[in-house]
């Protein structure tokens, strides 16, 4: 079976992590703010928060940015279900953004309407989150501006979009934007097993999500509300979690950030020799951009014809190829549809879902499979 995604562990990778399981620390150690500080020169952020993933780094943002109870968060439907449950876990209402129909991302005209639309009747959100889906920047300079006319803020969900670039600058530099999250999970850009991160440039954000990944407990005495009794003495100064990233996990990551540039390099070749082989096929092709650069985290194609979904996708599985789909709108699933959610409330990210599949996409898929991909794909659609 050829995968739609998979990670890739070099020797360089074991040797950092077996350094650290003989070292002193296998969390809480050395690894894990050198992680922090490589994601940050990597992104040009002033600040980076590492966690258990990037579910648990969404959490702590919409907390840091005093998300709860009454809170309205907005987000896209076309994105894995953590991009709305963060809010839900902090008590906020969430709807969703209609999304572009050619990249799946948020569309900037819809969030004007809807924006509009909520200003007259006093519903404008708190906080907006654009997904990156498949790598591919949202529009952050367009949505950043409607930021500052209606008042909410921004996290950017870039999961996908590690390596990835807008507008000549680094995915993750917040440029746009209040915190961006990432995700290291094995299928990623670059893996630490399970994980996230935040970035953020507000020193205030990054203090109050550290606070928050570690029980709320601080050692730092400028922090605490009495004289410090001694070494030992810290103090819980708000609820928090338990959302920490091990330095075992940190060590892989930062080992792996070190290839990064040749890992996206690599995906922007794959990336390419899909768009020739697929060029004359029944079906649209993910955007090639020179200035907002894709990290390529997926290739997904749109079918020209959705009645065929189904049958292509079983006949590509049936051939071992692991293809997918990215992803199932949020808001049809069956605890959004308990909030109110239904089919018809989102026609084009609806209308995105019944089109797509994932095709195979990873570092050391070879251009032996890619041929054997499109020559399956061309087949089932005769």
């Amino acid at each position: 079976m050829i995968p739609y995604g998979r990670q890739h562990i070099t020797q360089a990778d074991i040797d950092a992590v077996t350094e650290v399981l003989q070292s002193d620390f296998l969390t809480q150690g050395p690894a894990v703010p050198a992680f922090e500080q490589r994601l940050a020169e990597l992104t040009s952020a002033k600040h980076a928060v590492a966690v258990n993933s990037a579910t648990s780094a969404l959490h702590i943002a919409c907390l840091a940015l005093g998300i709860g109870p009454g809170s309205r968060v907005w987000t896209s439907p076309i994105s894995f279900v953590a991009s709305a449950n963060c809010a839900r876990y902090c008590g906020a209402d969430v709807d969703f953004v209609d999304v572009e129909p050619d990249s799946g991302n948020m569309a900037v005209d819809k969030l004007r309407q809807k924006l509009e639309a909520a200003r007259s009747s006093d519903s404008l959100p708190q906080l907006v989150i654009p997904v990156h889906l498949a790598g591919s920047s949202c529009d952050m300079q367009q949505i950043h501006y409607l930021a500052k006319e209606f008042g909410f803020a921004i996290i950017e969900d870039a999961s996908h979009a590690v390596g990835a670039s807008y507008q000549d600058e680094p995915v993750g530099s917040c440029r746009y934007s209040d915190i961006t999250v990432f995700s290291f999970h094995p299928v990623k850009i670059i893996t630490t097993a399970e994980g996230g991160m935040a970035l953020t440039n507000n020193a205030g954000l990054a203090d109050k999500m550290r606070l928050l990944r570690s029980h709320g407990i601080s050692r730092d005495e400028s922090q605490m509300t009495e004289p410090s009794h001694g070494a030992w003495y810290y103090q819980q100064l708000l609820l928090g979690f338990n959302y920490r990233m091990t330095d075992l996990q940190a060590a892989l990551g930062l080992s792996q950030s070190r290839r990064l540039l040749p890992i996206i390099q690599k995906r922007q070749l794959l990336a390419a020799n899909y768009h020739r082989l697929l060029a004359d096929l029944p079906l649209s092709l993910p955007q090639l951009d020179d200035i907002n650069i894709s990290a390529w985290h997926l290739f997904i194609v749109r079918l020209d014809d959705k009645s065929k979904r189904q049958a292509v996708f079983n006949g590509l599985r049936d051939a071992g190829i692991g293809v997918n789909v990215h992803y199932i709108p949020i808001h049809t699933q069956p605890y959004y549809q308990q909030l109110g959610f239904d089919w018809g409330d989102l026609p084009v990210a609806e209308d995105f879902y019944e089109r797509i599949i994932s095709l195979p996409m990873y570092p050391e898929l070879t251009g032996e499979q890619q041929q054997y991909v499109a020559d399956t794909l061309a087949e089932l659609l005769q």
